[in-house]
């Protein structure tokens, strides 16, 4: 969770997605080991834009997939936790961090179920196949792991027509959304963008898609 790493239902998801987390981890390693390599081995363009002008610090990348973004950011000095249900991509990008020589920290779970605290100065999720609940716990999980003075960035194409949604098998509002983050931010946080751009990608299993949602905002210091 790689160029332009795409794991939303309508792009590289066209599945019915499972609650239980085995179940979904099931699905996401199915889908790996279908392919020697599902994405491009590029990082997520707007993350390249967003980030490239922090300072290097501790980040979470959330469903780093075959981790192209996770070495990205290794590669510039950040302290990197790469989270993802798969343990087939997880593999697959800690090999390739080995042949680098990067450091990354490997983190086989779900955002919900992994239990994170507020340490992180970056955390970034870039087309995250995240499911909504009630109590919105993805969204909380998102924002209750960035420390203050942190930053959170979240990725995510345009919500799809009726039309497009129903031929793909699934339902949007199953999925958090940039706009469902954005609505828990509360008085401590400060939005810098919220945003649709245009986005070409060449290559990997997103590359159909033509837009990006970006979300960046960031916590006020303690």
């Amino acid at each position: 969770m790689h160029q332009h790493e795409d794991r939303s239902p309508g792009g590289a998801r066209d599945i019915h997605t499972p609650r239980d987390p085995e179940s979904v981890q099931a699905v996401w390693d199915e889908r790996y080991a279908d392919r020697g390599q599902l994405w491009s081995g590029e990082p997520n363009g707007a993350l390249v834009a967003e980030v490239a002008s922090l300072p290097a610090g501790r980040v979470l990348d959330v469903g780093s997939g075959e981790g192209a973004d996770a070495l990205w950011l290794a590669e510039r000095g950040w302290q990197v936790t790469a989270l993802d249900v798969s343990q087939v991509a997880l593999d697959r990008a800690a090999a390739e961090a080995r042949a680098r020589g990067l450091e990354v920290a490997w983190l086989h779970s779900g955002l919900v179920e992994a239990a994170l605290d507020a340490s992180f100065d970056l955390v970034t999720a870039q087309y995250p196949a995240l499911l909504t609940t009630e109590g919105r716990e993805a969204e909380h999980a998102l924002i209750d792991a960035v420390a203050p003075g942190g930053t959170l960035l979240v990725v995510h194409h345009p919500a799809p027509t009726a039309e497009e949604a129903h031929a793909h098998g699934y339902d949007p509002s199953d999925y958090v959304t940039p706009a469902d983050v954005a609505a828990l931010l509360g008085p401590d946080w400060l939005v810098e963008v919220d945003e649709t751009r245009p986005r070409s990608v060449a290559s990997g299993a997103g590359a159909h898609h033509t837009r990006d949602v970006v979300l960046r905002a960031r916590r006020r210091p303690a």
